[in-house]
């Protein structure tokens, strides 16, 4: 494979773009949509993700990249927590917990095989 010259094209940016998008979408509806400080919560977390690879992956050097990636790690923690609270309070249903879970353990899987670059 040849070097990647965008963090358009690194699958972990591409997970992470998905999560907030469905998280956008998800947000527009009730429960969440009329709780306006858990809606812009969510939807900062779920960007933080993508937002850290791309940041990263601009500095142009290994050490800033490992270091917003572990951001986007830690990003990938809080969102998990926050979507388990929203399943158990009943503001997210089953079927978005499970989608959004899923795609943010893949997305924490593939930092680490970043890191060990």
């Amino acid at each position: 494979m040849g070097k990647i010259e965008r963090f358009e094209d690194l699958e972990i940016w591409q997970i992470a773009k998905k999560i907030a998008v469905d998280t956008y979408w998800i947000s527009d509806f009730e429960p969440i949509k009329s709780d306006f400080g858990l809606k812009d919560q969510l939807r900062r977390v779920a960007m933080s993700m993508s937002d850290n690879v791309a940041e990263g992956f601009e500095y142009n050097n290994n050490p800033d990249f490992i270091r917003f990636l572990i951001y986007a790690k830690g990003s990938s923690g809080e969102f998990r927590n926050k979507i388990i609270v929203l399943k158990e309070t009943s503001k997210l249903s089953e079927e978005h917990y499970i989608a959004l879970y899923k795609m943010s353990i893949e997305f924490l899987q593939k930092p680490n095989g970043l890191l060990i670059i």
